[in-house]
């Protein structure tokens, strides 16, 4: 991955940009992940919060808690709807992106499948990447993305 990547929201009314090598890339097939993509999973991209930038727009925020009880911080868009990043008070260091909401996805490969408990039976599930039932600790995912890009 570049040093330097840029995104936004469908509209175009809110911009960022992160800087630097992202933490971890994952595929999420729990629950709320496919009711937020309204697709099988999501792809989230992890990056520290030091690393992102708001370059255009003003967000809504949203407080939600996922089926475990998880609380968390959406941000979107207030124009088009299209969310951008979530945040968790557990790690409140940590920005989780919408990897679809980067201009430029390329590298944006997950080095991880998460909460394969509640996949789709028909998606297919790449032999080279690690996969878990569950939520792993994020170590882990962030020792993968390392290991991977070395």
């Amino acid at each position: 991955m570049t040093a330097l990547r840029d995104g936004g929201c469908q509209c175009g009314a809110l911009r960022f940009r992160i800087r630097g090598e992202p933490l971890s890339v994952c595929a999420c097939h729990c629950t709320d992940c496919q009711r937020r993509s309204g697709s099988a999973f999501g792809i989230t991209l992890f990056a520290a919060r030091s690393q992102v930038e708001l370059v255009r727009g003003e967000p809504a925020r949203y407080d939600y808690a996922e089926a475990d009880g998880r609380r968390w911080l959406g941000t979107y868009c207030p124009r088009c709807a299209v969310r951008l990043w979530s945040e968790s008070p557990r790690v409140p260091e940590v920005l989780f992106l919408a990897a679809g909401t980067l201009d430029d996805r390329a590298g944006i490969e997950p080095v991880a499948h998460v909460w394969l408990r509640s996949a789709r039976p028909w998606v297919r599930i790449p032999d080279h990447v690690l996969t878990f039932e569950r939520q792993p600790d994020m170590e882990t995912l962030v020792r993968a993305w390392r290991e991977r890009r070395r």
